[in-house]
This record gives C-alpha cells, sequence and structure tokens, in this order.
C-alpha cells in the first residue's frame, strides 16, 4: 500500500493495458473545474510537472513498472490529510486521460488518514 496514494486491483490491471499501448504512464490530478476528481492518465512526460506540482507517489505496478502520481500543490494542500485510492469505473471521462477510449474512467475514492496514519506521514 502507499503512503498518499494507491492503486485498487482494477485499475493496476488498467494501467499494464495501457502502459502495454502506450509506454510509461503518469497521473496528474489538477482540480480544476471540469473532472476535478478524476486522474488524469497520460504518457509519461507528455503532461509537464513543475513548481505548481507535488509528487505524492511512485505507484508500483507488476512487472517493475513504476507510475508517478502528481497533484497541483494548491489541490493537495486541500487533499493533505486525505488517502487517494485510484479506481476505475464504466463510463467516459476526459478526452485526454488515456483510458477513454476503452469506455472507462479514473476516479479518486478517498478517506481522512487515522491518526496513526497522520503521525506516521509527519514522520517522512
Amino acid at each position: 500500500m502507499g503512503r498518499r496514494v494507491e492503486l485498487t486491483e482494477q485499475s493496476a490491471g488498467l494501467l499494464g493495458q495501457l502502459i502495454q499501448e502506450h509506454g510509461p504512464l503518469m497521473f496528474h490530478q489538477s482540480g480544476g473545474c471540469c473532472d476535478g476528481s478524476a486522474p488524469m492518465c497520460y504518457p509519461l512526460g507528455e503532461f509537464i510537472v513543475g513548481d505548481a506540482d507535488v509528487l505524492l507517489e511512485s505507484l508500483p505496478l507488476d512487472g517493475g513498472q513504476v507510475v508517478p502520481f502528481y497533484m497541483s500543490r494548491s489541490q493537495f494542500e486541500y487533499w493533505k490529510h486525505t488517502h487517494l485510492t485510484v479506481d476505475v469505473v464504466p463510463g467516459r471521462g476526459s478526452g485526454f486521460s488515456l483510458e477513454a477510449p476503452h469506455g472507462v474512467r479514473f476516479l479518486i475514492r478517498s478517506r481522512v488518514f487515522s491518526d496513526e496514519e497522520a503521525a506516521a506521514l509527519a514522520e517522512l
């Protein structure tokens, strides 16, 4: 399990398929008005990250691949006390995210960190 972000089995499976189609991948969640709770999946490096972004987790997949998960710094200020799970559900999300042609979309499920988890994160 990741410290801040984890994948469901279904989302990890879809990422494996998308890696076969597109090569290395990344997530970015901006918190914008449209699909703000949906992480966007891009080929690694296609979305340029910078000082306005935070790397929350490098998500490991079977086979040794790693998918970095970034969030805009301003969005992170709202979500920093929250554990995120990347899931996948039927439906159409943003046309810019790689899963869209498959008739599914990634989404975030969240919960507030427990006191123990928050303390462990503070030690990092």
